[in-house]
Parts: C-alpha cells; structure tokens; sequence
C-alpha cells in the first residue's frame, strides 16, 4: 500500500473518531495462530460505524477483509496489505415469540455460535444443538452455511440483514440466500456485509437441550485435534465420501510439512504445531490433495479461507 494511501485513509478514520490500529498482528486474531501484521486493524462498535469505515476504505481504494472469531481463516505470512474488520463489536442478540411453540433469536454478525447456542438453551429452544461446538461468528456461519452432525444454519435461518454493494441495508429471507453446503449468496458477494442473522427455533425442554450439547461438544473433545491451533475441517466433504477418511487412507495420517501436520487424531484436520506458517500449510495441502487425488481419483477442496496479502 502506498504511503500516500496510508496516510489518507489515518486522516479519514480519525477524522471520523472510527476506532482503528495499524500493524496489528493477525496470527493472535485466528485459531490457526498465523498470519503477519495487517496494515488497518479497524474494530466497529456497530453498524453505523461499521458503513462509514467500509465507505472510507472503498474512497481510499483499500482492500477490506472481514473477520470474525478468526476460525476459518488462514492469512498469508507476510499478512493483509489493507483494512482487516473485526466484526466482534456487532454481537448484540434479542430475542421475541413467534406463537406458543416457537420463538425467534437475533444476533449480530459478530456474536459466537457459542453465545447464541448458550442463549437457546437457557430460554429452552431446540434447534441449535448441532451448532454448540462450533467456535465461528454467527456472520461467519451464514457465509458458509455451517453445519455438523447431519445439520445446516439454513434449517433454523429466518432472515440475515447486511450492507449490500452500495452499503445499503437489506434484509433477505433464506430462501433467497442460496445457500447449499458450505457456500451461501454471500459467498457469491464478497463486497456484501453480513450484520445479522434472525433463527426460528421452537420450545423444547432446556435440560434435554443441554444434554444433546454436552453429548455432541464430548464427542467433538473425543475425535477432534482440540488441543492444537488449526481452522477446524481442511476440506470440504466430497461427494460420496469423507475428506478424512480418504487421506487416512492414503497413508496421510501425520504427515507434516514445517509445523503443518494432518492431525494423529483426525486426518480432516490440519495442525499447527508450533511455528508453522501459511506457507507450511500450503504446501501440506497441495501434497495431500495431490496424493488423493492420484491414488482415489477424489479432487479434494480446501474448506479454510486463504486470505493473500
């Protein structure tokens, strides 16, 4: 980014009192633990501070990345040569009936699934159980539609509000969201901003809710590589068959590269050891994919976003 650039949009920001920081660090920002330093680390409170930041990057011709909990991402080692959002501050949530057996929840594109999960439980809602585990944003798990144990966002998704190409706010019901596995229309629309999402969930019986979580993040605590920072399942599943079983079938299992290793636990996963870097897990992944690819005919696709400098 040019010096000139870097300057303007400093004057911008501050000119508008919109809370930012330069060189910030990604790696901490990530579950993967890597990643270099971002030019413009701009932290939102909400979501008019969210457009007005948005609208000064794109005057200043920055490039923007979104983040939210950081555990689906890999940054490049040599970091992200714009404004990295931190979506965090967008984590309100309220909730309102809908009739007698089902209510709705809002919660802000920056609020954990974890939060919202905890939330459904305590107000003895059924429907988010398969979700308890899994440590994205709520804005996160609409853009990938995320889904575990036979489950997707989209079976209890409502509605998502967002800024669209002209940072105008819209709100659109899922059907029109297009969402299929692991993709959605915001995928397809990178420049649109996810604010909100509105789930429909419906009157259970709040210790039996608790039961099916605990029962699912003990099976995740049993197979998953917990213990090591990674972004959570490498590859996507492909059709008729599973990214993990293949690879442990190829003979993968701990195979490493740097400080990139498929998980000894569970091959679907890669691990960061300690020290390893995009570059590390780059390379893992295109020898893995390369290796199945050649001994089952399975092209496998990297379900981790990579985000270039």
């Amino acid at each position: 980014m040019q010096e000139q650039t870097i300057t303007a949009l400093c004057a911008a920001l501050t000119a508008q009192q919109l809370p930012f920081a330069q060189g910030e660090p990604l790696a901490p920002h990530t579950t993967f633990k890597i990643g270099g330093p971002a030019a413009f680390w701009c932290t939102p409170r909400d979501a008019e501070q969210l457009r007005r930041t948005l609208q000064l990057c794109r005057e200043n011709g920055v490039r923007v990345y979104l983040l939210g909990n950081g555990s689906n991402t890999l940054f490049d080692d040599a970091g992200f040569d714009g404004a990295v959002i931190d979506m965090r501050g967008l984590s309100g949530m309220e909730n309102s009936g809908l009739d007698t057996d089902a209510m709705r929840i809002t919660a802000g594109a920056g609020q954990t699934l974890g939060r919202l999960c905890s939330k459904a439980q305590t107000l003895g809602l059924t429907g988010l159980e398969f979700a308890c585990g899994i440590p994205g944003t709520v804005g996160g798990a609409v853009y990938m539609n995320a889904g575990a144990y036979g489950n997707e966002l989209k079976d209890v998704l409502e509605s998502v509000t967002f800024l669209d190409s002209d940072l105008q706010l819209r709100t659109l019901p899922v059907a029109d969201l297009a969402m299929g596995y692991r993709t959605s229309i915001f995928e397809q629309n990178p420049d649109w901003c996810i604010l909100s999402a509105t789930v429909v969930l419906h009157r259970g019986d709040g210790a039996a809710v608790l039961a099916r979580m605990q029962e699912l993040l003990g099976k995740r605590r049993e197979k998953q590589p917990l213990e090591w920072p990674s972004a959570g399942s490498t590859f996507k599943r492909p059709q008729g068959a599973f990214a993990g079983k293949l690879i442990e079938d190829c003979g993968l299992r701990g195979f490493t590269v740097g400080g990139a290793q498929i998980s000894e636990k569970h091959c679907g996963f890669v691990v960061n050891l300690g020290g390893a870097t995009c570059a590390d897990v780059l390379a893992l992944c295109d020898e893995v994919r390369a290796v199945v690819k050649e001994k089952t005919g399975y092209d496998l696709e990297k379900e981790i976003r990579v985000v270039k400098a």
